[in-house]
């Protein structure tokens, strides 16, 4: 009897795990689009300054 208890148990925690528990080390999926949508809009503005730069220094005075 003790062997089928066992073998239950097994197979319940098998077929059913128990949830996992919440993972609270990263960051909000918002916060994270907040930080990647400012990295984007700096590279943006960092190479048109440079073309206007560039092509600023290239115009006939």
């Amino acid at each position: 009897m003790k062997t089928l208890h066992i073998a239950l148990s097994v197979w319940w925690q098998l077929t059913h795990p128990s949830p996992a528990e919440k993972d609270e080390r990263g960051l909000s999926q918002s916060t994270e689009n907040a930080i990647l949508l400012a990295g984007a809009v700096t590279v943006a503005v960092l190479i048109v300054t440079v073309i206007t730069a560039y092509v600023q220094s290239r115009l006939p005075s």
